[in-house]
């Protein structure tokens, strides 16, 4: 299997020089320069502590296996020596030899691959500062997930907090909206099964990789949505639950989807943190009108794009004057073929 990506991992530099004119040699081989692509972006990842480091090298060198083939003395990527210092380019294509066969087993268990610079990495999360290198996923992503809105709050909800959740979701499902969610208990799963009752669409943007469920009494939950929507993850696929991982699923979710709402959650619960999120990533923010009395709401009612919602309709109605354009869009997928 795979080695969990590491936040510390050491490597010996022994300064050896790899020779430049035998790496496209191998990347060309194959005839599979997507998957040496990514690949080498996995490789990358699991020697270095700082993803957003390795992604933005990569898009200055232009190619993950180009970057990962750079010795630091010839290399044009500037601190490369000491972010990635080398002891033997073989190690590294057997990392990548052995990371292609763990993909494709992925692929034979029905799970999708796309890295940050791959045309079907969703656009719409390279607009949010957390963006993640990769995202894995069953199901299909698609354009229109970008218009959708994340049903978020509490893992221990009251009834009606359950039937608001249920009753938002199955009425938005209803009118073609993708309806997304963490799978969490509670709040999360309400979301999901109002969406799934409808006929609609629904999105798990999940906290762990795609080849566990948290909490486990969702497995067949999961397995409806991804049937029939998306399930995504931003870890590799035998990932444990972690509680480091969680906040970041939540951002995801906020970059992911068009909008937040959320139903009902206090001041601990990473709904708030998903809500001050959206915010940031310049997503309109909802709050039922329980959550009023929740002193941490007040903190955004004062923002434009904050709004309190009375019912379904009031929703829906609003939800229409925040569509993401074609331009947003198109900006996403224009920058995926610059990095290709």
């Amino acid at each position: 299997m795979l080695r969990p990506m590491s936040t510390n991992s050491q490597h010996k530099d022994d300064q050896h020089t790899v020779n430049q004119h035998s790496a496209p040699t191998h990347y060309n081989q194959d005839g599979d320069s997507d998957i040496t692509e990514q690949a080498a972006l996995l490789v990358l990842l699991e020697h270095s502590n700082d993803p957003a480091k390795i992604c933005r090298q990569v898009e200055e060198c232009g190619s993950a296996f180009l970057l990962l083939s750079q010795d630091g003395a010839t290399g044009s990527i500037s601190e490369q020596q000491s972010l990635l210092p080398w002891a033997d380019w073989n190690n590294h294509i057997d990392d990548m030899d052995k990371i292609k066969a763990e993909m494709s087993n992925w692929r034979e268990l029905g799970i999708h691959f796309a890295a940050f610079f791959d045309n079907e990495y969703p656009p719409q999360l390279l607009t949010i500062r957390e963006s993640p290198p990769f995202i894995t996923w069953y199901g299909t992503i698609e354009r229109s997930d970008a218009n959708g809105i994340a049903i978020v709050g509490t893992r221990h909800p009251g009834k009606l907090a359950l039937a608001t959740a249920h009753s938002l979701a199955y009425q938005l499902s209803a009118k073609g909206i993708t309806v997304i969610s963490g799978l969490a208990a509670g709040i999360d799963s309400a979301a999901h099964q109002g969406a799934l009752e409808a006929g609609g669409r629904s999105v798990a943007i999940i906290g762990t990789g795609l080849l566990h469920t948290y909490p486990p009494s969702n497995t067949e939950l999961q397995e409806e949505i991804a049937a029939t929507g998306a399930v995504i993850s931003q870890f590799l696929p035998d990932a444990p639950p972690s509680k480091d991982n969680f906040p970041a699923r939540n951002a995801i979710m906020s970059g992911y989807a068009g909008a937040t709402l959320v139903v009902e959650a206090s001041w601990k619960s990473g709904a708030r943190l998903q809500a001050r999120l959206a915010t940031q990533h310049g997503r309109p923010l909802f709050f039922t009108k329980q959550m009023l009395n929740e002193d941490w709401v007040h903190q955004y009612l004062h923002l434009p794009s904050t709004h309190v919602i009375e019912d379904a309709d009031d929703l829906i109605d609003t939800l229409g004057r925040y569509q993401i354009d074609d331009d947003t869009l198109e900006w996403g997928a224009d920058q995926n073929a610059q990095n290709k």
